[in-house]
C-alpha cells in the first residue's frame, strides 16, 4: 500500500474516523520524527526493517513485527535506523 521514497517519509490514512484512525508509514534510512506528544494513545507496529522509538527519553529498538504503545501526552520521537514500514493506530475515544 506504499513505498519507500528516497531521503523522505511516505503516510498515507488508511482509516479516518472520529474515534480514530490508522495511518501507515514508510521511511528512509536515517529519517526521524522529532520529539513531540500527541493527545491520544497511540501504537505502533513494525512492518518491516528496524526503528528506536524514543518515549520519555528511553531508546527501544524494534524490528519487523514488534509493537509498541506510546501514552497520551507523553513526549516521543521515531528515528530510522535503515528503510523501514509501520502502521500507526491511534485511538480517541
Amino acid at each position: 500500500m506504499i513505498k519507500y521514497q528516497a531521503g523522505t517519509i511516505v503516510s498515507k490514512t488508511i482509516i479516518n474516523k472520529d474515534t480514530g484512525t490508522v495511518t501507515i508509514f514508510a521511511f528512509d534510512k536515517d529519517q526521524s520524527l522529532s520529539e513531540h506528544t500527541a493527545p491520544f494513545d497511540a501504537l505502533l507496529q513494525v512492518f518491516d526493517g528496524e526503528v528506536d522509538v524514543v518515549i520519555s527519553g528511553k531508546k527501544h529498538h524494534l524490528t519487523t513485527g514488534e509493537m509498541i504503545l506510546m501514552p497520551a501526552n507523553v513526549p516521543h520521537a521515531v528515528n530510522a535506523i535503515e528503510k523501514f514500514k509501520m502502521m500507526l493506530i491511534m485511538i480517541k475515544s
